[in-house]
């Protein structure tokens, strides 16, 4: 019983991955994996929107599986990231605080894949809003093939250094494919302080930005 009610502990999964595929067939695998597991857990996703790269690979893996997916791009991002038809629902957004205001607030957790700056961008982002106390929603990273080892190792050596608390650095999970990530995820409990309430970011004074994540 308690395994059932951790493996129905999301229902929908924003993933930021990259536009690209990069150079290794490692990296397709590793969203082909993950799409897969996420259907296997009748996980909806919400995503980027585009239709190419390791985008376009999950969001088709899960639509395909029978689960919905939405994606989420601003205008001007649309002759760039998606080549041929679209996949599930598409909303468009005026620019990147919309688009990842409203993928924080559609989804129930946070994966990251391999990606560029931009994925890399989101997922600090949604750690610094953890930490801040803006939402409450675990965040987990693919480590295909030690892709994120020298990421994960600056988080460390923030520790060291004083930067970041101990307890923070356990914001972020970690494992090297997607099977074990999401398993992590399920049993996953929060231990960090919030720099500030949680509640206090719902204050009318912050306007729309925080206050629209609505965290669970």
């Amino acid at each position: 019983m308690e395994e059932e009610k951790a493996r129905n502990k999301f229902k929908r999964m924003c993933v930021f991955c990259g536009s690209n595929s990069g150079h290794r067939k490692v990296f397709s695998d590793a969203a082909l994996e993950l799409g897969n597991e996420l259907v296997k857990r009748k996980i909806d996703l919400v995503y980027g929107g585009g239709s190419v790269g390791l985008m376009g690979l999950i969001s088709q893996t899960v639509y395909n599986g029978g689960c919905q997916v939405l994606g989420i791009i601003p205008k001007a991002l649309m002759p760039l990231e998606i080549s041929g038809e679209t996949v599930g629902e598409v909303r468009t957004v005026s620019d990147m605080h919309e688009r990842k205001a409203a993928m924080a607030q559609e989804a129930d957790a946070f994966i990251a894949l391999p990606g560029g700056y931009g994925t890399m961008e989101e997922l600090l982002e949604m750690i610094a809003w953890s930490q801040l106390g803006i939402h409450k929603k675990t965040i987990g990273l693919i480590n295909v093939d030690g892709y994120y080892n020298n990421l994960l190792a600056l988080f460390d050596n923030g520790v060291e250094e004083g930067f970041i608390k101990p307890g923070a650095r356990h914001i972020i999970i970690s494992a090297p494919t997607a099977k074990e990530l999401l398993e992590k995820m399920e049993q996953y409990t929060p231990s960090h302080e919030h720099v500030a309430p949680h509640e206090s970011w719902q204050m009318e004074q912050l306007g729309d930005y925080p206050k629209q994540l609505n965290a669970q």
